[in-house]
């Protein structure tokens, strides 16, 4: 079994918000494979499937970004899910939009929610898919940036990202995380 983690905010204020695109992945991902993830479950909303012959479960923490550790946390001790086994997927700062980069471990790197799910774990070592938003302006508040939509300018790096990030956890599903790595690390 696999579990993928989309990192976001939860409710409609936050949906096309920079800080959001784990849970668009998740959620074109549930589209693709036609997982419904409604189920109230550890904090989070939660769906299983099948994809190729491995279970999936996708997860989005209604925690806020901040809380997310306590959804992870939760759902590895309800359901002894395995460290090995997650994906978490999220917003990152230092990937320009319209590209992705994969890592099995590393610092939060200043992101709130990757910094929940370490002192919840109490370890660096998971997969991730970082998901490029690129930095703001100098001068401008970070947190209000990634809290703010996506501008029609970056709709499609945006939709090409979130593809290529859903191509990257098929990928991934059959293949060790280091060779999805070496495919989609560009």
């Amino acid at each position: 079994m696999k579990w993928i983690v989309g990192l976001g905010n939860p409710g409609t204020t936050y949906a096309g918000t920079r800080h959001n695109v784990g849970f668009m992945a998740v959620d074109l991902f549930a589209k693709r494979h036609n997982i419904s993830v409604t189920q109230s479950k550890c904090k989070a909303l939660v769906g299983e499937g099948n994809v190729g012959g491995e279970k999936v479960v996708l997860i989005k923490p209604m925690t806020y970004m901040n809380l997310s550790g306590e959804s992870v946390r939760g759902y590895m001790d309800y359901y002894k899910a395995s460290l090995e086994d997650l994906i978490v997927v999220y917003d990152d700062l230092d990937t320009e939009v319209g590209r992705i980069r994969l890592r099995y471990q590393g610092s939060a790197g200043g992101h709130n929610g990757i910094k929940s799910i370490i002192a919840h774990t109490g370890t660096q070592t998971f997969n991730r898919v970082r998901m490029g938003i690129s930095r703001p302006q100098p001068g401008r508040n970070i947190a209000d940036y990634v809290l703010d939509n996506f501008p029609k300018s970056e709709a499609d790096k945006l939709a090409s990202m979130i593809e290529e990030t859903c191509d990257a956890l098929e990928f991934a599903l059959a293949n060790p995380f280091e060779r999805t790595m070496a495919k989609f690390n560009r």
